[in-house]
């Protein structure tokens, strides 16, 4: 086992070579539901801090508990740490005026950044949305000037009926305000290459920034490919057999296959990259560092 990690950490350590230039980084977390996670929460955040990232965005969920803590969280962060904090708002169950007084909140509290979602249907439901992320952008821009991300698909998002659909939906995002895309988390860098020149081809001329996911838990992964669209290679499949009780090497892989995705998209010129943290600073923290993203000392 000491050898076979070994080999993992040698891989890691020639990838950091291969990256060349400056990278930035920004990290996602996602609102706790007790006390014991919400005391992770905030050590992922204070370990993650001194890295300086461009921003940190925390998840906005379904219901009006979740969105509160949101809320909550996002401007402890900013009074705690002084990143910049861009919460997730969606306009799935939100009318206008909801979203405007939302949005006229956060900016008398200082949040400047926001993700702007259409948000998760409730399950079974074949109601049609009253609003899309392209309206929120433009409802965000009516409320004050405010640096908005969107989501993008390299992979299609799940409801899109076709790629160029979904293409041109990312689009109308853009012409109405978006600052940048953070794609889908992937696993397939040539997928991600292919989907930047589709929009630069059809003049989307913001950063499509790459989502990456550090994988730990496979099963749970393929729970989250399933509802997303993403591919999973079976190269990945094998990398993680036999490791269900092997959380170190699990770690190692995990690491190892995040470097070799940066070390592809740096050398096509991709500077900055989004981390979905799934509330843990560990891998995290070990890529950055690989990648010359460390405290300033």
């Amino acid at each position: 086992m000491a050898f076979a990690n070994a080999q993992y950490l040698d891989a890691i350590n020639r990838n950091l070579h291969d990256v060349q230039g400056k990278v930035n980084v920004s990290f996602e977390f996602f609102p706790p539901k007790t006390a014991q996670m919400e005391q992770t929460l905030w050590q992922s955040i204070e370990r993650l801090a001194p890295l300086t990232p461009s921003f940190v965005s925390v998840t906005y969920g379904a219901n009006s508990g979740e969105r509160d803590r949101t809320h909550d969280i996002i401007k402890s962060i900013k009074q705690r740490t002084g990143l910049i904090a861009a919460p997730h708002l969606t306009c799935v169950d939100a009318t206008k005026q909801q979203l405007i007084d939302i949005a006229r909140d956060y900016w008398q509290n200082g949040i400047r950044h926001i993700v702007a979602l259409r948000g998760d249907l409730p399950a079974n439901s074949t109601d049609v949305p009253e609003l899309y992320a392209a309206d929120l952008v433009e409802i965000l821009r009516s409320v004050a000037d405010f640096d908005i991300s969107v989501a993008a698909y390299p992979e299609v998002h799940p409801q899109a009926p076709n790629a160029q659909f979904d293409l041109l939906n990312l689009k109308r995002k853009v012409d109405a305000g978006a600052s940048r895309a953070i794609t889908q988390f992937f696993f397939d860098p040539e997928k991600f290459l292919r989907y930047r020149d589709r929009c630069a081809a059809i003049g989307i001329d913001v950063d499509i920034i790459p989502g990456i996911l550090p994988v730990t838990n496979f099963q749970q992964l393929q729970k989250f490919a399933g509802l997303t669209n993403v591919a999973i290679p079976g190269w990945m499949n094998k990398a993680y057999q036999g490791l269900d009780n092997d959380p170190t090497t699990r770690n190692l892989v995990a690491a190892n296959i995040a470097m070799e995705m940066v070390k592809v998209l740096s050398r096509e010129g991709v500077d900055q990259f989004h981390f979905y943290t799934l509330n843990r600073s560990e891998l995290s923290y070990a890529i950055c560092h690989l990648l010359g993203v460390r405290p300033v000392l």
